[in-house]
């Protein structure tokens, strides 16, 4: 197989992945899933779509993350995973796109507007 490539955003995070034959080894910005999230939870949810298809131990995947938090990385990095493997193989999507993993999240941070101290809240009113 020769290395297969997608991409994942959420929020402010994009994440580039490359995946290619090997042991299930996942490098994220040159470092270990280990090192870049120490939260068991968030490297769950890298996995999810990994162990729902179990090929978990089969892929080599290398990625390039940039933007967001921590949870927005994971959730982009998931949804790059899930892109990848339906380009492996096609056969997968339909119980990728049942678990939601093909569903990009679209929401963002509202902006925030003038004349107010964040999106929606306002200054305090007082009548006098």
């Amino acid at each position: 197989m020769e290395v297969v490539n997608a991409l994942g955003r959420r929020k402010a995070a994009i994440a580039r992945i490359y995946v290619s034959d090997g042991s299930g080894k996942i490098t994220i910005n040159k470092r270990d899933l280990k090192d870049y999230f120490p939260s068991e939870l968030i490297q769950y949810v890298v996995k999810q779509p990994l162990n729902l298809l179990d090929v978990a131990e089969k892929y080599d995947i290398k990625v390039n993350l940039r933007g967001g938090g921590f949870t927005g990385q994971s959730q982009a990095l998931r949804l790059a995973i899930a892109r990848a493997l339906v380009k492996i193989n096609e056969e997968d999507k339909k119980a990728l796109r049942q678990e939601g993993f093909l569903t990009r999240d679209s929401r963002v941070v509202e902006r925030k507007k003038p004349g107010q101290p964040k999106a929606r809240r306002r200054f305090q009113f007082s009548k006098r």
